[in-house]
């Protein structure tokens, strides 16, 4: 694993100041002159929170715009290193405790990995971890289970690419399940329960995935309409 630079370091520090800033006016602003009762400074901490967390969402999507992830390998010292390392600090000192806690509700975890970039179809919603959401593009109707967890980033030593994961439509992921980089996935498929399908895998429409690594067991039988 490649070292994070200190540049990289120093720009997210930049931008984590304007987060704080912004969300300890915007608290003094709205709610410094209420009558909050004994619940002051509880309350006042509490927004505090909350506002900050809601500029690093807008924080957050203005750097992928200007430092937009893109799909392969990102070489040292390159502008793609860059926008890469400092993704990673984002989410270790900011968002990993939103999806990694089982802290929100589903429906309002769905809306924190829009905010953070993810396609997401309708009806869809995880209960695992969406580690790239910039990545990663979800279908409708599909379910990731409990505990599972979907990457877009292979780090191996020294090497650092970024590969997009596709999920279909009325997909199930199981609970613990690991999806990683550059998988496709089709319409229908199931991934069982703790499987691990490994980068750059391919599963078809109706396939049914399992085990470490995860292998074809079988293929879903449409129903016909006369049976």
């Amino acid at each position: 694993m490649r070292e994070i630079q200190p540049r990289e370091i120093l720009f997210f520090l930049c931008l984590l100041a304007l987060i704080l800033a912004l969300g300890i006016a915007s608290t003094a602003w709205l709610l410094g002159a209420l009558p909050l009762g004994d619940f002051r400074g509880v309350a006042l901490v509490s927004a505090a929170v909350l506002f900050s967390y809601l500029y690093a969402f807008a924080v957050y999507r203005l750097f992928l715009r200007l430092l937009p992830l893109r799909d392969g390998a990102a070489a040292p010292g390159s502008r793609a290193e860059f926008a890469v390392n400092v993704n990673i600090l984002f989410y270790l000192l900011l968002f990993n405790t939103l999806i990694r806690t089982h802290f929100l509700p589903l429906p309002l975890l769905r809306l924190v990995y829009l905010a953070l970039g993810a396609r997401l179809g309708r009806n869809t919603y995880s209960a695992g971890a969406l580690l790239d959401p910039p990545l990663t593009t979800i279908g409708s109707n599909t379910i990731v289970g409990h505990d599972a967890v979907v990457f877009a980033h292979v780090i191996e030593g020294q090497r650092l690419e970024l590969k997009r994961v596709e999920i279909g439509d009325g997909v199930t992921i199981g609970a613990h399940a690991v999806i990683m980089a550059g998988a496709r996935i089709g319409d229908g498929a199931i991934i069982s329960v703790g499987a691990v399908l490994t980068k750059d895998s391919v599963v078809g429409a109706g396939e049914i995935w399992g085990g470490i690594p995860a292998r074809l067991l079988k293929k879903r039988v449409a129903s016909s309409g006369g049976e």
